[in-house]
């Protein structure tokens, strides 16, 4: 993959809750992305993260004491392959009757 493969791709905030302990790092480095509920774990605003945030995002995740927060890529699709407006997928032809 190249360089520029790599900065197409869209990049998603993930937690794990089963390791996370709740120290509210990630809402405190990352507060755009990631708020903390009544307890102080956090909750994702929005985990898909803007490219002038990644490096904030990455700094959030590198802190976490637990390694429970996530950088996860996501490939985009190319615009060729995005469907256009008035496109729909094709439809099946449903039978209300009994069979025959």
């Amino acid at each position: 993959m190249t360089r520029a493969q790599a900065e197409a791709q869209a990049h998603v905030l993930a937690v794990d809750f089963a390791a996370c302990d709740g120290h509210g790092l990630c809402a405190e480095l990352l507060p755009e992305l990631v708020g903390l509920d009544e307890w102080g774990y956090p909750v994702l605003r929005r985990p898909t993260v803007p490219p002038d945030l990644l490096p904030h995002a990455r700094r959030a995740v590198a802190a976490c004491p637990v390694m429970a927060l996530r950088l996860n890529r996501v490939p985009t699709p190319a615009p060729d392959q995005l469907p256009t407006r008035g496109t729909a997928a094709p439809r099946r032809a449903v039978s209300h009757g009994q069979p025959g």
